[in-house]
């Protein structure tokens, strides 16, 4: 399998030029990869590398849009700190990716950025949850309609350890492998889990199959196993880009990590038909999202 990374040689937030064959790369559903991109953190923040600085009952901590902190343990001074190092973090990470991707930001819808002191290793999760399993993101309840997941990583280890993923093959072999395999999408039941609020709006047929690859992938043992794949180790002050609806990704090892979420409409593409809706409607030879 050819490799997923493209090696990226930068060291300043800012001045990342936009080149098409990254943008290519990157909408083929590779991964840009900036070993000396480093995320520096003052002497004062350093001591908010620590498990207990998330609240226990919070998966993540999360700085919302609006500024407001989530999932930190601590008291006021402790909850503005770590607001203030992810916020920085959010401003360093739009300037990557405006430099990268100039023609996005107009239109791009910020998320939540999240910062995850946790070790891998030791989460407990259910199969369907657990991140260690090979998948593309896809959302149970938010149905999206091909908006795009761009994402923004940084390791911030203090003691060196990689955040270790596993990469799989191109977005169209996997949709290829199990298509043939998900259940037929049945609009009274999406209507139905509309009513109920089991979603959030009504679930489109790409949203259907989105998951259907998402559980197929993570509930077939052989295919984590034997699928074309290869470990990448994303060493400590290192920084990832990757669509994660589009890259086949497992995150298998590490602790401290930094990321921010940048969603982006359909069509936006620079490359439209390189894109997982462009993909699956190709493949179904239908269109798969309802006009709106």
């Amino acid at each position: 399998m050819e490799s997923q990374i493209v090696k990226i040689d930068a060291t300043d937030w800012r001045n990342v030029p936009n080149r098409p064959e990254w943008t290519a790369a990157v909408e083929a559903g590779k991964l840009l990869y900036f070993p000396s991109l480093a995320f520096d953190l003052t002497e004062q923040e350093k001591s908010l590398l620590r498990p207990d600085v998330r609240d226990p009952k919070a998966r993540n901590i999360s700085l919302n849009v609006d500024g407001s902190i989530k999932g930190v343990a601590g008291d006021e001074a402790t909850q503005q700190q770590v607001a203030a190092m992810v916020g920085r973090f959010r401003d360093q990470a739009t300037a990557l990716i405006a430099g990268l991707f100039p023609d996005y930001m107009p239109v791009v819808r910020m998320a939540p950025t999240s910062y995850r002191p946790s070790q891998v290793e030791t989460r407990a999760q259910s199969w369907r949850a657990d991140d260690k399993r090979m998948h593309v993101d896809a959302f149970p309840s938010r149905p999206n309609y091909g908006e795009r997941i761009l994402r923004v990583f940084t390791n911030l280890n203090p003691h060196g350890q990689p955040r270790v993923w596993r990469v799989g093959e191109p977005f169209e072999a996997v949709a290829r492998k199990f298509l043939p395999r998900a259940k037929p999408y049945v609009r009274w039941q999406a209507k139905a889990l509309e009513m109920l609020h089991v979603t959030k709006s009504f679930r489109s047929e790409y949203d259907h199959l989105m998951l259907q690859l998402h559980d197929g992938m993570k509930g077939d043992l052989d295919y984590q196993q034997n699928a074309p794949q290869e470990t990448v180790p994303f060493a400590a002050g290192s920084t990832w880009v990757c669509f994660s609806d589009q890259a086949v990704h497992a995150v298998m090892a590490g602790q401290y990590m930094l990321e921010q979420t940048l969603f982006l409409p359909p069509g936006s593409e620079y490359d439209k038909e390189a894109s997982p809706l462009a993909i699956l409607t190709r493949l179904k030879g239908h269109p798969l999202v309802d006009a709106r």
